[in-house]
């Protein structure tokens, strides 16, 4: 393109340079909409749907990973600061000798 720019005359505008479109291609193709749905037809009635052979693996895969998921998520550790927190006061408290635990007096209690 550059080279091109150098060999135009100093007085012609660059207006008139054509537009090179080096990717085009015929236009986007268009499905017609069928009302089918993903555009399956469906079987004549008294028969079954052909399950196609990536389905099977998609759904065991898909829904596989989901109960494993939700399996680890239920016995993740609990790694939050509040917890960390409250095990190490507990921890100092009772290397001083105090008690963690609230117990009211028995002359506040009336």
């Amino acid at each position: 393109m550059l080279s091109s720019l150098r060999a135009l005359p100093a007085g012609r505008p660059l207006t008139r340079l054509r537009a090179v479109r080096f990717s085009s291609h015929d236009a986007p193709k268009y499905n017609e909409p069928t009302g089918f749905l993903f555009g399956e037809k469906p079987p004549p009635p008294g028969q079954r749907r052909i399950k196609q052979p990536w389905e099977t693996l998609w759904y065991y895969g898909m829904y596989g990973t989901m109960a494993i998921g939700t399996v680890l998520l239920y016995f993740k550790p609990d790694t939050s600061i509040q917890t960390w927190a409250l095990k190490e006061a507990k921890q100092r408290m009772e290397a001083r000798g105090e008690k963690y635990k609230y117990e009211p007096s028995p002359s506040s209690i009336s």
